[in-house]
């Protein structure tokens, strides 16, 4: 077969993939030059008759077309949007979607020690049971919700918001049916394809995701113990000129730390500078004892969007989030979230006021974040006695950024973990620059199974433990 055949395999199938994977990357769309001849036979390294050929093959299928004189074209209408194809294929142990949807598939036997969220024991169960014998009577099953949502739960919110010293009125709060939805709705309201966004290096692995899906170029900020480096960060501003940063403050995801005075005002007076606005994801604001930094709180809404929501504390099933940002904005994002989806269910929102209100779901607080510190110093204890470094203590909430022992390797040692049934967070895929190779993430409340330290156990088994104090690479994530 020559090298111009195509069955099987070849040259000239190598050049026809090649341009294929780019239109389905949509990094050519229709109407886009290719490259010439000559320049392609010189970038893929073949000949310039197997390029002709390749051209000449999808010209005939369709795909690209030739104007004499001018060259060749993407023909073929845009296809659909493929998540997994944006980028160039990763380990599934670091991809972000592979994660997510191991995180939604609940399989008998499955172990996730280093999963997102609490088991449902540790919900606040009670008062959603008595949120819903409140709601549900009084519900009308043919009402539809407002445009911002539901009244009661903004005003909710609102008050909520105070004891982190954000004011925000009724009409700057939009209830959406997720966290997640909200920070989409966000993007979609400020974003457009090719954009640059800054994210913090490590970051939610979600963020990855949700930002490949709005095609945006993403530039990665070291993270420190108290938040985003700011030197790192004052020269990815002036260099890539960014329109927008994603970041958690109250217990970073996932390294559990908590954002400092010092530089939250350091942050915002960088953004101030070069026009930058930021979505503060605060989803984990409940776990706190006493509220940490938030930029919100010292921006006053300006330039800053702060999102939340309560299905970490009440129910992974119950979905609610919301948008607090300023008041043009957020009727703006209101007439997007009907664009897209019309309104949420006003019963969601009834039942998630109701709860809150619940003098049990203070209680259950209180007792969830005494276990919380409980199972983090248990967890802590016997991972340091396995040779594995905290990152730091948290102060608050479920996650834990460890350094494994010796240099080992968290994305082979996902690997091995699935065949065993466990699910692990490896470090890479919470990294923008994939520099976290030796780190997992860990949810303390999931950490009660026995195989599971078993795996970690017979994996650092024979490892010299890290000595000493923790180390620069620990203090801060390159």
């Amino acid at each position: 077969m020559s090298e111009h055949q195509v069955a099987g395999g070849g040259r000239t199938a190598e050049v026809m993939r090649a341009i294929r994977g780019r239109i389905e990357r949509r990094s050519l769309t229709p109407g886009a030059r290719l490259p010439s001849v000559r320049a392609m036979a010189d970038a893929s390294g073949y000949s310039k008759s197997t390029v002709v050929e390749a051209y000449d093959r999808l010209a005939a299928e369709g795909v690209i077309r030739s104007r004499p004189g001018s060259g060749f074209f993407v023909a073929t209408p845009m296809a659909p949007l493929a998540l997994a194809h944006i980028d160039p294929p990763l380990d599934e142990q670091i991809d972000p979607l592979w994660l997510l949807r191991q995180s939604l598939v609940v399989r008998p036997g499955v172990l996730t020690p280093g999963g997102g969220c609490l088991p449902d024991s540790w919900l606040a169960g009670e008062a959603l049971r008595k949120g819903m014998r409140q709601a549900i009577p009084t519900a009308e099953g043919d009402d539809l919700s407002p445009p911002h949502g539901p009244e009661s739960l903004r005003r909710l919110i609102v008050r909520r918001l105070l004891d982190q010293g954000v004011e925000a009125g009724p009409d700057q709060v939009v209830l959406t049916d997720s966290c997640t939805q909200a920070i989409d709705l966000v993007l979609r309201f400020l974003l457009c394809p090719g954009d640059t966004v800054i994210v913090d290096d490590p970051c939610y692995f979600n963020f990855l995701a949700l930002l490949r899906a709005h095609r945006v170029k993403v530039v990665g900020v070291p993270y420190t113990p108290t938040g985003p480096d700011t030197t790192a960060f004052a020269e990815a501003l002036a260099e890539h000129r960014p329109r927008l940063y994603l970041t958690n403050t109250a217990v970073h995801n996932p390294t559990g730390a908590a954002l400092s005075a010092a530089v939250a005002h350091r942050v915002l007076t960088l953004a101030e500078r070069h026009d930058l606005v930021i979505v503060e994801d605060d989803i984990f604001a409940e776990f706190e004892w006493e509220p940490s930094a938030r930029l919100a709180a010292f921006d006053g809404l300006r330039r800053v969007i702060r999102v939340g929501g309560y299905s970490k504390v009440l129910s992974n099933a119950v979905r609610s989030g919301h948008i607090v940002t300023r008041p043009d904005w957020a009727a703006a994002i209101a007439d997007l979230r009907i664009a897209t989806g019309m309104t949420g269910s006003p019963l969601v929102g009834e039942i998630t006021h109701a709860a809150l209100i619940e003098p049990a779901y203070r209680k259950s607080m209180e007792r969830l974040r005494v276990r919380l510190a409980k199972a983090m110093d248990q967890t802590i204890r016997r991972l340091e006695d396995l040779g594995l470094q905290p990152w730091i203590r948290p102060a608050a909430g479920p996650l834990l950024w460890c350094e494994l022992p010796g240099g080992l390797d968290a994305t082979e040692l996902a690997r091995k973990a699935v065949g065993q049934g466990i699910v692990l967070a490896p470090g890479d895929a919470f990294s923008v620059s994939r520099s976290a190779k030796s780190y997992l993430r860990f949810n303390v409340a999931r950490m009660d199974d026995e195989p599971v330290w078993r795996f970690l156990a017979a994996a650092c088994g024979g490892v010299a433990p890290q000595s000493g104090a923790a180390s620069s690479s620990r203090r801060q994530i390159r």
